[in-house]
């Protein structure tokens, strides 16, 4: 099975929250009253491993998951505006 970006996420120590975008991870440490401190943006893959934004960026661009657009462009990381 090849590994795929599936949603947004933070890893927040330890724990890892997925969202449709970043915001949605964050709604949810705000609804829990959760003070954020230290953590990391990045992505779920499909099977089931938080990667930062670089790694992401070049699992999504392997797949075809981003347009073509934004795929010539030598970005450094992967924002979820770009898979969606």
């Amino acid at each position: 099975m090849k590994e795929k970006i599936l949603c947004a996420a933070l890893n927040f120590n330890g724990v890892i929250i997925p969202g449709f975008r970043h915001d949605d991870c964050y709604e949810v440490l705000k609804k829990l009253d959760i003070k954020y401190i230290n953590e990391e943006q990045g992505f779920l893959t499909s099977l089931n491993r938080f990667v930062c934004r670089r790694e992401a960026w070049i699992i999504a661009k392997e797949n075809n998951q981003i347009s073509p657009e934004i795929a010539r462009e030598d970005y450094l990381y992967l924002i979820s505006e770009d898979l969606y």
